[in-house]
């Protein structure tokens, strides 16, 4: 395994702020869930990555992403659990505003995320990351 915890997160930063849905999609696994803030669910890359197209188009059109592990545990020799604190925006600099858990999986030389689940974060959360 040639692949980091922050080579796969850059990947998906990049991909967000290029607003590149294949390539997003592409980070996550064929049979991956994802679960936003907003209580929706998607099932599969194929779905995570036309969604995607209409996020980046629409909702979240020229955004760019921050994210921050911060918490990486090892579950077994070919799958990772990272907590991190994200956020996406056009300000400068981007606040911090959810929790994201990506469970990763070793796929060949490089991870892919099989469940993904976005919190936005507590108030009280918000000033410990943002101080």
């Amino acid at each position: 395994m040639t692949d980091t915890v922050e080579g796969f997160l850059d990947r998906v930063r990049q991909a967000w702020d290029a607003g590149d849905a294949r390539r997003y999609g592409e980070q996550f696994a064929e049979d991956a869930s994802y679960v936003i803030f907003l209580g929706d669910v998607m099932f599969g890359r194929a779905e995570i990555t036309a969604t995607h197209h209409d996020v980046f188009t629409k909702w979240q059109q020229g955004t760019r992403m921050v994210v921050k592990p911060i918490n990486v545990r090892a579950v077994d020799d070919t799958t990772t659990v990272v907590v991190t604190a994200g956020g996406i925006g056009t300000a400068s600099p981007i606040a911090f505003d959810k929790f994201q858990t990506y469970t990763l999986r070793n796929h060949g030389d490089r991870y892919e995320c099989v469940a993904f689940q976005n919190t936005e974060m507590s108030g009280r959360a918000k000033r410990i990351y943002n101080p």
